[in-house]
């Protein structure tokens, strides 16, 4: 079938790196695995960051015209062109969808949906508007994909009798990372690290928000963490680099920060460390987690929002209480202390990767829930 694909807070097409903008197009390539033409139907991006409702007024009037201008468009071109079904990835209050909705409803086409969330506290306040939207969205899809189970109860309410809910778990292209080689020797001599050493593992852009809350609070842990037997390699660089590395000023010594990675080159960086930590402050689940599994790296990790999704506790790396600094020192702590409990738990995590987080899956899943979107009503 033909699918008409649109991300409304980040489009697949943005030049700067996210989870966001990997999953959506890691969806981009699982639809098309999974035999489905995949079209990027708009780049508008509806996403408000302050609650600014004149913004917010005239994303909506833009979004109108390219309302009016697709249907004009599929109205002129041959019906092959059209799509017999419309799929928008991440929609809620701050990057509601204007598009879908309408769209669908004119050309009588199915609206699916993956990753919405709803959160009615949000009644009311600066994202009013944008709430309703998305309220509205989810009430109008046939078909919800819930990467989180968290997601899955926060609009539970909303889906009616003759809606789809459909758990579709974060998944990974894993194949780079679970086929990686610890080139520890050349990871060693490039950036003076110790190889006798544990290396720890964070990879995080260096922004504001969420990303330097999460590595404020990894700087707090480590400097609670006893021993001198571990060294932090940080991946990632940005905006708010200086103000984040000065967090670690305490621990410098035992920090070391390789900047930005071309994404090939991280499957080896991954395989050549012992631990990944991050304690994911308002992470929607972490792609990087899965990254991590793949290579074989058990991880440590807050136990937020979705994480548990990507994370299993105990069985692929150990979940630390949400903002406590000391109980995640302490799960580092365990797992340097312990080669046979971390050994365990990076093999473990290697294969709940490649067995339950494949994309060949994941195409699985998504066609099934597509393939009843257009038959079942």
């Amino acid at each position: 079938m033909r699918i008409a694909f649109y991300s409304p807070l980040k489009p697949p097409t943005h030049p700067n790196p996210s989870g966001d903008r990997r999953m959506s197009r890691l969806l981009i390539d699982a639809l098309r695995m999974a035999g489905h033409k995949v079209d990027l139907a708009s780049e508008l991006r509806s996403y408000d960051k302050l609650g600014d409702a004149r913004r917010q007024g005239e994303i909506e009037t833009r979004a109108e015209e390219e309302v009016a201008g697709l249907l004009r468009d599929w109205a002129a071109g041959p019906a092959t062109d059209r799509p017999d079904v419309w799929f928008t990835y991440h929609l809620y209050h701050k990057a509601p969808d204007h598009l879908g909705p309408p769209i669908a409803a004119a050309l009588d086409i199915p609206y699916v949906v993956a990753e919405a969330s709803h959160a009615p506290k949000r009644e009311g306040g600066p994202w009013d508007a944008g709430f309703k939207t998305a309220r509205k969205a989810i009430q109008q899809a046939r078909v919800i994909f819930c990467l989180t189970r968290r997601d899955r109860a926060g609009i539970e309410p909303l889906v009616g009798p003759d809606a789809r809910m459909i758990y579709l778990p974060p998944f990974l292209d894993a194949s780079r990372f679970l086929q990686a080689a610890a080139d520890r020797a050349r990871l060693a001599a490039e950036h003076g690290l110790d190889p006798s050493r544990r290396w720890l593992l964070a990879v995080g852009m260096m922004r504001g928000g969420d990303k330097a809350v999460s590595y404020a609070r990894l700087a707090d842990a480590l400097g609670r963490l006893p021993g001198d037997d571990w060294r932090l390699i940080v991946v990632g660089d940005g905006e708010a680099a200086e103000r984040i590395r000065a967090g670690f000023d305490p621990i410098q010594s035992e920090v070391f920060y390789l900047g930005a990675q071309d994404p090939d080159d991280l499957p080896a960086i991954y395989a050549a460390c012992d631990l990944y930590v991050w304690p994911a402050a308002g992470e929607a689940y972490g792609m990087a987690f899965l990254e991590a599994q793949a290579a074989g790296l058990p991880v440590v990790a807050g136990n937020e929002r979705g994480v548990p999704d990507v994370v299993l506790d105990g069985n692929t790396g150990l979940l630390a209480t949400p903002d406590d600094a000391a109980d995640f020192a302490l799960k580092i702590r365990r797992l340097l202390d312990d080669d046979r409990e971390r050994d365990r738990l990076g093999r473990q995590a290697q294969r709940f990767v490649a067995e339950d987080r494949p994309v060949e899956k994941a195409a699985a899943i998504l066609d099934e829930g597509l393939q009843w979107a257009l038959n079942c009503c």
